[in-house]
C-alpha cells in the first residue's frame, strides 16, 4: 500500500487540461479561461451620469438655468451645453460636453424650462468617467479563471462574445451491486438497497467542473460489468465505478480497461475510510477512478481524488480544492489506528467537531458533515483544543 500523499502525488503528475475550446459566453458557465479576456471597449464608454438629476456647469451655479433637453441611457450625447443652461439627465445616460456635475432631482426645483437649486450640491459630481471602470485593451480575467455569475458579468461587459476555455471533462459512473436499486424502488424490493451514492458523485463532479455523460447500475456480473464499463469509457474522459474494487472484486476493472491501453497509477492506500481506492490512466486524459462501494467510503474518497482530478482536468489547480487547514478540536479525538483516518465532523464555532460515530455506513450524518478531519496513521488521539488538518467536505 501507498500513502494518501503518493497516491495524490502521482495522480497530480498525471492529470492535465484537457483541450482548449471557443466557447460562447452563455454557454461558458463553470469553465476555466484558457486565456486571458481584454476588454475590447471603454467602460463607460463615454462620461455618463450617476444619478437622475440636471447636468449643469458649476460656473453657472446655483442658477437659475434654462433647461435645454434630455438625455437618456442608450441614447446619443447632446449637444454640448452653454452659459445658462441645464440638461434633464438619467442614470447611465451621456453627460452633454460642457456639463461638469450633475445636481440630482432632489435639490433642484423646475417650472416649465427653468431650474432653481434649493438644496446643497457638495462635493459630489455624480459623473462616472470614461473608463473609469476598465480601458480597452485592460486584462478583466485571468487565463485559469472559473466562470460564476460575477464572472460572466465582467466577460459581459468586455464585449466579448466568446471565451477561451478549457473543456469540461466528461464524467461516467458506474455503480455495481446486485442489491442496488433506483432511489425510490428499493422498499418494493425486499433486500434491495437504494443506489445512494451515484447522484452525490455527479452532483459533486458538477460542483467541481465536470459534465455528467451517463450513469449506469450493473449487476454483481462480470461480463455484464465489462461491457457496461467498456461502453461508457468510448463516452468520458473519468469513468469513475463504485464497488468492485475491493481484493478479488476488481478483476472485472482490470479485463475492462485492457484494451484501451491503461495503465494502473495506484491501487489499495493506507487510508480509513477508503483503503480500496484505485485509478488508472489510458491514452490521452482518459482515467478509470475506482471508489469503495460503501457510500461513506465513496464519498470521502471522491472528495480527495475525484474533486482535484476534476479540477485539474478543466484547468484549474489540482491543490486548490484540497485546502487543509488548521482547526481546533471541539471535543476530543482518539487514535486513529495504523492507516491514516479521514474522519467526518462539523464546523462548530469555529472549532472542528468530530462526530462519535465514524462507521462507513452512517450515511444519516453524512448530511452534516461538513468537514473531513485528517489524522496520521499510527498517532495517538488528541484533546479538545488542539489543532487538527482539516477539508471543507
Amino acid at each position: 500500500m501507498i500513502s494518501f500523499d503518493e497516491a495524490s502525488a502521482i495522480l497530480r503528475e498525471a492529470a492535465g487540461p484537457l483541450e482548449e475550446v471557443r466557447v460562447a459566453i452563455g454557454e461558458a458557465a463553470g469553465l476555466r479561461l484558457s486565456r486571458s479576456v481584454e476588454a475590447r471597449i471603454d467602460a463607460p464608454r463615454f462620461d455618463v451620469s450617476a444619478m437622475d438629476g440636471y447636468a449643469v456647469r458649476d460656473t453657472d451655479l446655483p442658477g437659475p438655468l434654462r433647461i435645454v433637453g434630455k438625455s437618456y441611457a442608450g441614447s446619443q450625447a447632446p449637444a454640448g451645453i452653454s452659459q445658462g443652461e441645464a440638461v434633464r439627465i438619467f442614470t447611465g445616460a451621456p453627460v452633454p460636453e460642457g456639463a461638469d456635475r450633475v445636481l440630482v432631482q432632489e435639490i433642484v426645483e423646475t417650472r416649465g424650462e427653468q431650474l432653481e437649486t434649493v438644496g446643497e450640491y457638495g462635493e459630489a459630481r455624480h459623473i462616472r468617467a470614461r473608463g473609469s471602470d476598465f480601458r480597452e485593451g485592460e486584462t478583466l480575467l485571468d487565463a485559469g479563471t472559473r466562470l460564476g455569475p460575477r464572472q460572466l458579468v465582467a466577460a459581459a461587459a468586455a464585449d466579448c462574445a466568446e471565451v477561451w476555455a478549457w473543456r469540461a471533462p466528461r464524467i461516467a459512473i458506474l455503480a455495481t451491486g446486485d442489491e442496488l436499486v433506483a432511489p425510490g424502488t428499493a422498499s418494493d424490493r425486499p433486500g434491495a438497497l437504494p443506489d445512494s451514492i451515484t447522484p452525490a458523485l455527479a452532483e459533486m463532479a458538477r460542483q467541481y467542473g465536470a459534465t455528467i455523460v451517463d450513469s449506469a447500475v450493473a449487476p454483481d456480473d462480470p461480463d455484464r460489468i465489462e461491457e457496461l464499463a467498456a461502453r461508457l469509457l468510448d463516452r468520458c474522459d473519468v469513468l469513475v465505478t463504485i464497488g468492485g474494487a475491493s481484493v478479488g472484486e476488481r478483476d472485472f476493472a482490470s479485463r475492462s480497461i485492457e484494451g484501451g491501453n491503461f495503465r494502473t497509477l495506484f491501487s489499495r492506500i493506507a487510508m480509513r475510510p477508503g483503503k480500496p481506492v484505485w485509478c488508472a490512466k489510458g491514452d490521452g486524459e482518459r482515467f478509470v477512478l475506482g471508489l469503495p462501494g460503501n457510500p461513506t467510503s465513496a464519498l470521502v474518497t471522491a472528495r480527495l481524488f475525484l474533486a482535484p482530478l476534476v479540477t485539474a482536468l478543466a484547468g484549474g489547480d489540482y491543490d486548490e480544492v484540497l485546502g487543509w487547514r488548521e482547526l481546533e478540536l471541539a471535543e476530543d479525538l482518539p487514535a486513529p489506528g495504523p492507516r491514516e483516518h479521514f474522519g467526518r465532523g462539523a464546523l462548530s464555532k469555529g472549532n472542528a467537531l468530530p462526530f462519535a460515530n465514524q462507521q462507513s455506513g452512517a450515511q444519516a450524518l453524512l448530511a452534516k458533515a461538513d468537514l473531513l478531519l485528517r489524522q496520521t496513521g499510527g498517532s495517538g488521539g488528541l484533546s479538545a483544543g488542539q489543532a487538527i488538518q482539516a477539508l471543507d467536505f
